[in-house]
């Protein structure tokens, strides 16, 4: 499939079916994930994947709200990146967020993107501080995002192309 065609058929999924993920399309979105550019290849992304029940529903709980639908996710990647290493770890890690959503739907998954990074987990505790703690993460480190992925539980229309906002399109100058 071509990407363009992957960008029209690609929508949020936050329902997933009990399917569990085939081991072979897990090691392609870790390739998948290694294989995304970081500034001046310096790789400074490291990728948690989850597909143990009881973890996957305490990161459900990560934020205050937009991220308990990830509690039926057969699969949860954590994006996570380092800020001593390169002032572009957050670049770099929405790139490698997008590049593991768009190889999901090319497997035939849904995906969904949690954004962690600057999100309130509760009343003391950021989302961050939150997922390091669940997951281990070295204190100096950035989490990004968490991709949940599975088995779409709901064929959503792909986009209409005609609906493009084509006025966001600037030529020469804005």
């Amino acid at each position: 499939m071509h990407v363009y065609n992957i960008l029209l058929e690609r929508k949020s999924c936050r329902t997933f079916t009990e399917q569990a993920i085939e081991p072979e399309k897990i090691e392609i979105l870790k390739k998948a994930a290694l294989l995304s550019p970081s500034g001046k290849r310096k790789n400074h992304w490291d990728f948690v994947f989850i597909q143990n029940n009881e973890t996957i529903n305490k990161l459900s709980l990560s934020k205050e709200h937009g991220s308990k639908f990830a509690e039926n996710a057969p699969l949860i990647i954590a994006v996570i990146g380092n800020p001593e290493i390169s002032d572009t770890w957050i670049e770099d890690c929405s790139i490698a967020s997008i590049i593991l959503q768009l190889e999901a739907e090319e497997l035939g998954l849904g995906s969904c993107w949690v954004q962690i990074h600057k999100r309130v987990h509760s009343e003391n505790e950021t989302s961050e501080n939150y997922v390091k703690k669940l997951l281990s993460i070295p204190s100096n480190l950035g989490v990004l995002s968490l991709i949940a992925i599975g088995y779409a539980s709901k064929k959503r229309k792909p986009t209409n192309e005609e609906e493009l906002s084509f006025e966001k399109i600037h030529h020469e100058k804005y």
